[in-house]
């Protein structure tokens, strides 16, 4: 398949139209992507961007590569798509996609992402499809002036604690403009087939084999070099000794997950049970409770105290509203840690009505 000129189009709407999904995603000689976001994903943050004509955009994530096609088809004839992905694999067959379409602005590159890609900068536009532990120092300083950001952030040290938020960089400085509820695979140093089943961040014990288990939780600075506390929990949580139904409607999960990451402070706690659905809780030294996409509850025991505060954080949750994520407000602070330079993303709920 292979085009003579360049596409070049306005809209977002237009792009997507423009490009075809399955030449990438499901090409003839590829095989199917694995490693790619939704398609529904790409739309809603290709929107947010807002690539204008002439743009020069850096893309973190290179997946099947479709995604930059459509920046690349948005960008122009005279914009620039860099993209950079950690996997030679995915970045070598995107090249080699791109070319066989005619797409020239737009080329592939083995790296981290989140160091940017300085030698193209500076952007105009940056998005990620991976989540990094905060935003990168290295992207703001490579954005151009009133430029724009849109990645996952995290909003608590919790795999998938995560905002889709949208940053305008003014003098150097970042600027959160929007969040919405979403999340994406936790980036890695080194490609990995799944990136996934166990998350390779805070995940604080683990059980390997075909159906991991894992825990995270939010107080792991208190527990000690052996991992007592996480270890004994998760243990606990594989046998339960308390197991009830949710008594309200089926759950809004993306508002759940949000609304406990902001609520529930260093008590709350995320697993995984034989790579099941994910569940959301409560854990402290001796008691743990969760509650899971389905409903289904379980504690260490009847009289769990974990349990009682799990209910309380419920309760609290369905007298907020259930809040969508325009209630929320997203603040980045400067990290002052040893790790990786950047800001880190909190988030706050806005009073109902306001």
């Amino acid at each position: 398949m292979g085009l003579s000129r360049e596409i070049s189009v306005t809209t977002a709407e237009a792009a997507f139209n423009a490009v075809p999904e399955t030449f990438y995603t499901h090409n003839d000689q590829r095989g199917e992507t694995l490693h790619r976001s939704a398609r529904e994903s790409i739309r809603r943050e290709v929107t947010a961007l807002r690539v204008p004509a002439g743009a020069r955009v850096l893309e973190v994530g290179t997946g099947s590569g479709y995604s930059g096609a459509v920046l690349a088809a948005l960008a122009g004839p005279d914009g620039r798509v860099t993209s950079v992905d950690i996997s030679e694999h995915l970045t070598g067959w995107a090249n080699l996609l791109h070319r066989r379409r005619g797409a020239t602005t737009v080329t592939c590159h083995t790296g981290d992402g989140a160091g940017g890609f300085p030698s193209q900068a500076p952007y105009d536009r940056v998005v990620a499809w991976c989540t990094f532990e905060r935003l990168p120092q290295a992207w703001v300083e490579q954005v151009a002036p009133r430029g724009r950001i849109v990645a996952c952030l995290p909003i608590a040290a919790q795999p998938s604690a995560t905002l889709i938020t949208t940053v305008t960089v003014e003098a150097g400085r970042p600027l959160v403009e929007e969040v919405t509820f979403g999340g994406y695979a936790q980036s890695t140093p080194a490609a990995v087939e799944d990136a996934l089943t166990v998350p390779g961040r805070w995940v604080d014990w683990s059980t390997r084999g075909p159906a991991p288990s894992w825990i995270s939780i939010g107080w792991r600075a208190r527990d000690d070099r052996l991992r007592t506390g996480a270890r004994t929990l998760l243990d606990r949580l594989l046998s339960p000794g308390h197991t009830e139904t949710y008594g309200g409607e089926s759950l809004d999960w993306p508002s759940w997950n949000v609304y406990s990451a902001v609520a529930g402070g260093p008590q709350r706690t995320v697993v995984s049970l034989h790579a099941r659905a994910r569940g959301i809780g409560r854990s402290g030294t001796g008691s743990a409770a969760v509650i899971f996409v389905d409903g289904t509850i379980i504690a260490d025991r009847p009289g769990s105290p974990s349990l009682g505060v799990l209910k309380r954080w419920l309760d609290d949750w369905e007298r907020a509203g259930r809040p969508g994520a325009s209630r929320y407000v997203g603040d980045l602070r400067p990290y002052e840690g040893t790790g990786r330079p950047g800001w880190d993303l909190r988030a706050r709920l806005r009073p109902a009505g306001r």
